[in-house]
């Protein structure tokens, strides 16, 4: 059980590669990253045979940026037939585990794996429960299995409070068909994974006011009026005429740039194609300068040195803040909605 497993975007392996080689060397975990371009994933191989399960106990896997999901373990190679036997004999090595995923890559070869995953998994489960291999625990590590084809799958394992909210780390979500367009999933997405559920009445609260930078047609703001808030759109487009007839909409046809509000707001939230750099510097100046509590902002990515880049906006904007004095949590990941961009959450503490 020597290599990490790492979901990702396709076309972002290398930068999985990066961030996780990055990420041992700095906990002194020896090993190597590897990856095939547009795979949707990669791999980190340790050393040292508890190196797997060192790394992962030493990082939070909220606070990584570009994987989806990660699993602990080593690949199998499985027979034609009477696939479960030889599962099972492989697991009598592993704990006893709380929960089974079924995963695959998010590939052209894994989208045609799923309906495989979906008849095997309830025959899969009943064998393992018969076994005593799983139990409804979650305190117990879950079972991570992820099939790179029929005859051959990672044998993973990962804490449940370590690891992706949703198998693969896709959320499934619903577009809203009285959305303007479907970047509101983005938004959508990031309360669920910044924000947690149980503070989504206090921190989403229809008393609060928001802010949307570069708002047309409205699929961010539809996300604040949806929680009941009131919202300043800024853009010289149009907006959605559904979102204007709510009443909750004021829509400012300025530079969304140059534009701050009178009174500070609860949340600002912004989707402007712009360069990385201007973005950071902005969402700096709104929360370092009180103009607003808690920041949603898009980072769109150059074509090459993209974790690097996010590792150098990143730092600057945590100097930035400690050079005004300020706390500020930082997160920062790329997203199932996100494509070639990373999304950042901010909070004024």
């Amino acid at each position: 059980m020597n290599s990490v497993l790492l979901h990702c975007r396709p076309g972002f392996e290398g930068e999985v590669c990066a961030e996780i080689a990055d990420q041992a060397a700095r906990l002194e975990v020896p090993g190597y990253a590897k990856s095939k371009p547009n795979s949707a994933h990669a791999e980190f191989v340790c050393h040292d045979p508890a190196g797997a399960a060192r790394l992962m106990q030493g990082l939070r896997f909220s606070r990584l940026i570009f994987p989806r999901q990660w699993a602990r373990g080593s690949y199998l190679q499985l027979p034609e037939n009477d696939r479960i036997s030889v599962l099972l004999q492989a697991l009598a090595d592993y704990p006893v585990c709380g929960s089974l995923w079924l995963e695959v890559f998010d590939s052209n070869e894994g989208k045609e794996l799923s309906n495989f995953c979906k008849k095997f998994e309830a025959p899969l489960r009943k064998a393992l429960t018969g076994a005593g291999r799983l139990v409804e625990d979650a305190s117990k590590p879950r079972l991570l299995l992820t099939f790179k084809s029929g005859r051959e799958v990672f044998l993973g394992l990962a804490e449940a409070n370590n690891s992706a909210l949703w198998p693969m780390g896709i959320p499934r979500l619903k577009f809203p068909r009285e959305a303007p367009s479907r970047s509101t999933l983005k938004l959508e997405e990031a309360w669920h994974t910044f924000i947690p559920r149980e503070q989504w009445e206090t921190r989403l609260s229809d008393e609060m006011t928001g802010v949307d930078l570069g708002a047309s047609p409205g699929g961010w703001t539809y996300q604040l009026v949806r929680r009941g808030m009131l919202v300043t759109a800024i853009d010289n487009g149009p907006m959605a005429e559904s979102l204007m007839d709510t009443g909750l909409v004021t829509h400012l046809m300025v530079d969304g740039f140059t534009w701050k509000p009178k009174q500070p707001v609860d949340w600002m939230v912004c989707d402007i194609v712009e360069k990385p750099a201007r973005t950071a510097s902005m969402v700096e100046e709104w929360i370092g300068g009180g103009h607003c509590r808690e920041a949603v902002v898009n980072l769109k990515l150059p074509m090459k040195q993209r974790y690097a880049e996010v590792c150098k906006l990143l730092l600057r904007l945590e100097e930035a803040f400690a050079a005004r004095r300020i706390r500020v949590s930082i997160a920062c990941k790329q997203l199932y909605h996100d494509r070639e961009e990373v999304t950042c959450h901010l909070r004024r503490l």
